[in-house]
């Protein structure tokens, strides 16, 4: 599908990387097909060494060479970068954007170019074990959208929605779930050092506790509140942390959370 499409990243940041090294790992392009931008010179010389990637210190060439151009900038730069792109675009390209909370309609109006993807990829992308959300103007064509999920399965799974609003939503969920993941995590390997545990032991048991759960939710495909009552013994160990966590609000507290990133996410957007 992306065979000799010139395909351009702006922003070689963690998640700019996790495209282009996704790409080139799993054999979907060739290193000649690829240029990066980023500004600092060492970086550039650090991704020429480890990728082979052809580089640009030029926002606006990357934009010309690419078919597909990747926007993998930080949301707090977008103004600064999307101005110069303007006009800069080929006609049939297609533009792909994984900044949080940047909008179609900033995005095409910014570059005054028709074809775009918004996208919601996480972290756990660098490892090709994301989960992305994305949609795209009606000006996206059929190839361009086939274009759009090779690339972005390459950071694991993809999930095109019909509408925009799904991308905000998505961002508190998937977005920014693996912090949530992480707080629960650590939380869990302190409370393991705590009961006596050596920290490498709780680490270890909490990570694969973590791998374990997820992996037989998706299996299973059983409600997550059947698969907990299955492990809640009446009177057990399992029921007495239960009620500890739900007398501490912790269904409360998640929800308040995730409204709350999501409610950033939409603020960011009318930024």
């Amino acid at each position: 599908m992306l065979q000799e499409l010139p395909i351009a990243v702006i922003g070689s940041g963690v998640m700019g990387e996790a495209i282009f090294g996704g790409l080139v790992r799993q054999g979907l392009v060739a290193v000649e097909q690829m240029l990066v931008s980023d500004p600092r010179e060492e970086r550039r010389h650090e991704l020429q060494a480890r990728y082979g990637v052809q580089t640009s210190a030029d926002n606006a060439v990357a934009a010309q060479w690419g078919r597909v151009v990747i926007l993998a900038v930080k949301p707090q730069h977008l103004k600064l970068v999307l101005p110069p792109l303007r006009g800069t675009l080929r006609a049939d390209a297609l533009v792909i954007s994984v900044v949080a909370g940047a909008t179609l309609d900033s995005l095409s109006t910014a570059l005054a170019h028709p074809a775009v993807v918004r996208s919601m990829p996480n972290t756990p992308a660098i490892i090709g074990a994301g989960m992305t959300v994305w949609t795209a103007t009606p000006a996206v064509n059929a190839t361009q959208l086939d274009w759009a999920r090779t690339v972005l399965g390459a950071l694991g799974r993809e999930l095109y929605v019909e509408a925009e609003a799904y991308l905000d939503m998505a961002t508190a969920l998937n977005g920014s779930g693996p912090a949530y993941c992480f707080l629960i995590m650590e939380a869990m390997i302190d409370a393991g050092v705590h009961l006596g545990l050596a920290r490498p032991i709780a680490e270890t048991l909490v990570q694969e506790t973590m791998l374990g759960a997820a992996r037989y939710a998706q299996q299973s495909g059983t409600h997550p509140a059947q698969l907990r009552n299955a492990v809640t013994s009446p009177g057990g160990t399992t029921a007495a942390a239960i009620a500890e966590l739900e007398r501490g609000g912790l269904r409360t507290v998640m929800a308040d959370a995730i409204w709350a990133a999501y409610r950033r996410s939409v603020e960011l957007g009318k930024a």
